[in-house]
């Protein structure tokens, strides 16, 4: 079994530093109207980048192994907040944007589903408290 550990430290105020398995940082704040200055990521957005994040890097390795041609790829991740404490993302809509010249559709949409589908560890974790929407767009150059 594996094991993840990372930890979190208290800076200053309500500013922490965290630790990555990889021995990177980065640091956590809240926002100014909850009494943060700005300076570092917020908790429940890095849940959102966590999740581009991971698929993400699932449908970059397929990409290569496909042979595929994309000038661009990126996600958008538009998620809803509850408004009854504590406040979590009930449902999150996933948009997977492919820009090239010779996008193959086909086999850019097979590579997202394999992530969705099979090879997305937070993904599945998302569903067990969230609806998710995914969309697929492509912007032909």
């Amino acid at each position: 079994m594996t094991t993840h550990t990372t930890t979190t430290t208290w800076k200053h105020n309500m500013q922490f530093e965290s630790t990555n398995p990889s021995g990177e940082t980065f640091l956590i704040n809240a926002a100014p109207e909850h009494g943060g200055a700005g300076a570092g990521l917020r908790p429940k957005a890095l849940l959102l980048s966590s999740l581009a994040g991971c698929s993400g890097l699932d449908v970059a390795s397929l990409i290569e192994k496909m042979k595929l041609e994309v000038a661009d790829f990126k996600i958008e991740t538009i998620a809803n907040l509850t408004e009854e404490h504590p406040k979590v993302y009930d449902a999150v809509t996933v948009e997977y944007h492919f820009y090239g010249k010779n996008l193959d559709e086909n086999k850019l949409q097979k590579a997202v589903n394999l992530s969705v589908e099979k090879y997305c560890g937070v993904m599945e974790m998302f569903r067990q408290f969230a609806k998710i929407d995914i969309k697929t767009i492509f912007h032909h150059e």
